[in-house]
């Protein structure tokens, strides 16, 4: 498995991080940062670290490319909203331990690190990449296999070696013990502790309102836009029973609508292959209007299931076809 060192250039997305790509390893030095690069012995030897395993974000990544300067890091882009990258998350944090410091691994929460995630071009989780010697190494995209991700970390530990970066994290002992318990967990902004309380009482309006309020002020927050999405299917299915849903569509399945609702019902009960091949189906027959309803409604469940989830790439696909 090839792994492509990729230009810095390639990295910034809309955050300029030259000056911390290209600026050279920084010099054997004491002190501690939030990432816990303190005593820094050079590229070789042991580094005094508070933890193998801790979170990287928009703040500390200065210091992570300084320690990445005596042992190779590797980046975990993941989100909670994944199931999949939370399974990867203990995955790598497993393996990285077992190379007993030969390795550092920084977790990344896409959600609340958007510079990062841009940086690192991010385009689906998990994505992981590596810094070695201060400079960005793309890895891989989505979930492989654990022999897979072994001979990806033995690559990595190669190209350091071919850079002079053979250095060894060091942690106090049971500084680690918590780490495969579960992936760490993101602080949630107010707004969103606030959405989960009303969907936990049956508010589904007052949750999406909270959501529409967060999305105006910050459009990227992805969070608020699963969080919509998620909580409109379950104020669209409020109140309907299956058998209700079912009726109406096949009572008049000229009503786009009556269609809609059963594509929900399918996707809320595990058959989302079906909700998919319902709406797509119904996709040609209708007018410019009914089709951009469609595809609304598609991309809206995307983001219910997750943008990761493997169903979603073919379906993209085939809508696309269909649109064009």
């Amino acid at each position: 498995m090839s792994i492509v060192p990729p230009s810095a250039a390639s990295m910034r997305g809309a955050v300029d991080l030259s000056s911390l790509l290209n600026r050279p390893p920084a010099p054997a030095a004491g002190g501690a940062g939030s990432t816990g690069a303190a005593g820094q012995a050079g590229q070789a030897g042991a580094v005094s670290v508070p933890s193998l395993v801790f979170q990287g974000t928009d703040a500390n990544f200065g210091e992570i490319l300084d320690l990445s300067a005596n042992v190779p890091v590797i980046v975990d882009l993941w989100s909670a909203r994944s199931e999949q990258s939370a399974e990867l998350t203990l995955v790598l944090t497993r393996l990285i331990l077992e190379y007993g410091g030969r390795f550092v691994l920084a977790t990344v929460d896409v959600d609340t690190n958007p510079q990062l995630t841009q940086a690192f071009q991010a385009q689906s989780i998990p994505t992981v990449a590596a810094v070695i010697g201060g400079q960005p190494v793309a890895l891989f995209n989505g979930v492989i296999a654990e022999d897979q991700v072994r001979a990806v970390l033995q690559r990595v530990l190669e190209l350091a070696a071919e850079h002079g970066v053979v250095g060894t994290a060091v942690a106090p002992e049971g500084a680690d013990a918590a780490t495969l318990v579960a992936p760490p967990e993101p602080e949630l902004p107010p707004h969103h502790v606030e959405a989960y309380e009303a969907i936990e009482r049956g508010d589904y309006a007052a949750a999406i309102a909270i959501y529409k309020t967060a999305l105006a002020r910050d459009p990227r927050d992805n969070l608020s836009v699963a969080g919509l999405a998620q909580v409109g299917l379950l104020a669209r299915l409020q109140g309907k029973t299956l058998a209700e849903i079912r009726a109406a569509a096949a009572a008049a399945p000229d009503d786009l609508e009556a269609q809609l609702l059963v594509a929900d019902l399918d996707l809320s009960g595990g058959h989302v292959e079906d909700a998919f091949d319902r709406l797509l189906t119904l996709f040609p027959a209708q007018d410019a209007a009914g089709k951009n309803r469609i595809r609304e409604r598609i991309l809206d469940l995307f983001e219910v299931i997750g943008q990761d989830d493997p169903r979603v790439a073919p379906t993209r696909k085939r809508l696309t076809m269909l649109l064009y």
